[in-house]
């Protein structure tokens, strides 16, 4: 693995009030190297976070420092086809198994038999998809505003208001035009994405910039669209059962542009250890804006395993 300093290529620097902390390796996991932002001493219990859409490692820069002063060893990759990690061709190389294998790979590159998986977004369909399939090498499982996805499946098969919501899922679909669109303006559409389904002043200009140059790297943005693409024109083989066995908390902004929260008690519903938690005056950008409350949530679900 090749250890870097503490900057990400180019303009990427998370500032000293948010991240101080990180190293950086390149980690290699299931054929391919992950960016990987890591923080905490190896002695401690691994944490691994998985960023969605479309964001990277920076999108927990609000919780990586709290994780790290309670005592816990973090991981944070930039998920494949995005940033600084690889980028494969072909929408076999994004289908939501070969996600959550790579997951498993960080996992065993990190010397670890268990690890606190916690996912945002797309970073929680993978997430939950670790945990269906994988659960032995999970401690706990926490998720940040996606439904479990046999849950997301039922309800865009069945409900008019979610399809409305997930609109953009077919637009991306569509070959090149989203990718070229994306582009204009400096990355316009993209970064309202961001600043127009969150509270304002979630993301900030600093914010955006960052935001900018990773989705600017060779390969990148499409490789990101190729996530949704792999979902419908390579979904996955269902499993031999949805439920899942590893204690689950999940985390939901109520005023979620993109899900609604009706998804929400059916996917605990098929946890056999789960919570919910709803954050009614946050959005889908739940651990940006409602970040201490998140933060702590998280962190005493984490102890209650030191409890046991």
């Amino acid at each position: 693995m090749n250890r870097e300093s503490g900057k990400l290529k180019g303009n990427q620097v998370y500032h000293n009030e948010d991240i101080s902390m990180l190293n950086y390796e390149y980690v290699e996991t299931n054929g391919i190297r992950l960016h990987v932002a890591q923080a905490g001493s190896d002695n401690d219990p691994l944490i691994i976070l998985l960023h969605g859409f479309p964001e990277f490692s920076y999108g927990w820069r609000k919780q990586i420092p709290y994780l790290v002063e309670a005592g816990y060893r973090v991981w944070a990759p930039d998920q494949r086809g995005y940033n600084l990690s690889d980028k494969p061709d072909g929408l076999a190389s994004y289908s939501i198994d070969i996600l959550a294998a790579d997951v498993i790979g960080l996992i065993d590159a990190a010397g670890e038999k268990q690890v606190f998986l916690v996912g945002h977004d797309w970073g929680a369909a993978v997430a939950w998809r670790v945990a269906a399939k994988y659960p032995e090498r999970l401690k706990k499982l926490i998720i940040l505003n996606v439904p479990h996805g046999d849950v997301l499946k039922k309800n865009l098969l069945s409900s008019f208001a979610q399809l409305l919501k997930s609109w953009y899922i077919f637009f991306f679909q569509i070959p090149w035009l989203p990718e070229m669109l994306a582009k204009q303006r400096d990355w316009k559409m993209v970064a309202e994405s961001l600043t127009k389904s969150s509270r304002p002043e979630t993301f900030t200009e600093n914010d955006l910039g960052q935001y900018r140059q990773a989705w600017s790297e060779p390969k990148a943005y499409k490789s990101m669209l190729n996530w949704y693409r792999a979902m419908l024109q390579r979904p996955p083989k269902s499993l031999p059962s949805p439920r899942i066995i590893v204690p689950t908390l999940l985390i939901w902004g109520a005023k979620d542009k993109f899900l609604g929260r009706e998804m929400a008690q059916p996917s605990i519903d098929l946890c056999d250890d789960g919570r919910l938690v709803f954050i009614e005056e946050a959005t889908h950008w739940v651990q940006h804006e409602e970040a201490e409350r998140v933060n702590k949530l998280i962190g005493s679900f984490l102890c209650e395993e030191e409890d046991d």
